[in-house]
């Protein structure tokens, strides 16, 4: 009888079996998908966002901000400019006209002449040294750049004087302790650089309105006003530049208003002291 059974058992299992086995695999594969892709999805949870948040970085709005200011400063080779200008030094007030012809990072030449395209004086200055001779006179100097202290206070050097002349931000005002706000269409710079308290104001497109420099325990104040902005080529300056210098009881105050400007041409700068001229005290 148990034979019989186990007989009667194996046909029921063969005459199935074929059906089994096909039902099975596809039952197994569909199992497979359905893991994989749970794992796979698991997988991808995980990934999202960790590459992500480790490349994000808080944007130094400051550096980038003295970064644009640094970009709207003129950039030159060689700088001429023909101006209208009053000179007052210690309350003694001349119109004259200044040619200035500017090598970059190496010499600043002036011509100054009066009524009747007469030159007077004319001066050269260097990192290192001013030249000035007086044609009315038949004097010259020949000093040292610290001369100009006497007149300027000790915060103006070379660059200073080429970046004031045409408008630009002196360069080390804008540094990484500068302060900056943004006030209605202003941009506000301030800082303390080794006791001189700077402010300086520019437009909405960067460009220098306003430089105020202030060294109380010396005595020593400098202010520059840029308006009338004007275009040469691709490049804008102010055609009008006012500055005030008081050193203690010596104030100098020049306005220029440029009627002629170019960039980046052959210049000449010629300068030499005649022989009979004599040093002056």
């Amino acid at each position: 009888m148990k034979r019989n059974t186990l007989n009667k058992s194996l046909p029921i299992f063969h005459s199935d079996g074929f059906k089994t086995h096909r039902y099975g695999k596809l039952l197994l594969f569909c199992g497979l998908v359905i893991l994989f892709s749970c794992k796979a999805k698991k997988l991808a949870t995980v990934n999202k966002g960790t590459p992500d948040s480790a490349a994000v970085k808080p944007v130094d709005t400051k550096a980038l901000k003295l970064g644009a200011v640094r970009s709207a400063q003129t950039n030159f080779s060689t700088f001429s400019g023909k101006a209208r200008t009053k000179l007052d030094i210690g309350g003694n007030s001349n119109d004259v006209t200044l040619n200035i012809r500017i090598n970059r990072d190496q010499k600043i030449w002036v011509s100054v002449t009066a009524i009747a395209g007469i030159e007077v004086a004319r001066a050269l200055i260097t990192p290192d040294s001013i030249l000035l001779i007086n044609r009315l006179q038949s004097l010259y100097v020949r000093k040292p750049f610290s001369y100009i202290h006497s007149f300027t206070g000790e915060h103006v050097n070379y660059k200073t004087l080429e970046s004031l002349l045409i408008g630009n931000a002196i360069p080390e005002l804008i540094n990484e302790d500068t302060n900056f706000k943004v006030s209605n269409d202003s941009t506000v710079l301030t800082g303390n650089l080794q006791g001189l308290i700077y402010k300086l104001l520019a437009a909405p497109n960067l460009k220098i309105t306003q430089t105020n420099l202030n060294n109380q325990s010396a005595g020593q104040s400098l202010q520059v006003n840029n308006s009338a902005f004007i275009q040469s080529g691709n490049r804008i300056i102010p055609s009008q530049i006012d500055m005030a210098s008081v050193v203690k009881s010596k104030k100098i105050q020049v306005n220029l208003h440029y009627i002629k400007i170019d960039f980046d041409q052959p210049l000449e700068y010629p300068f030499t002291i005649p022989s009979r001229y004599a040093p002056a005290n």
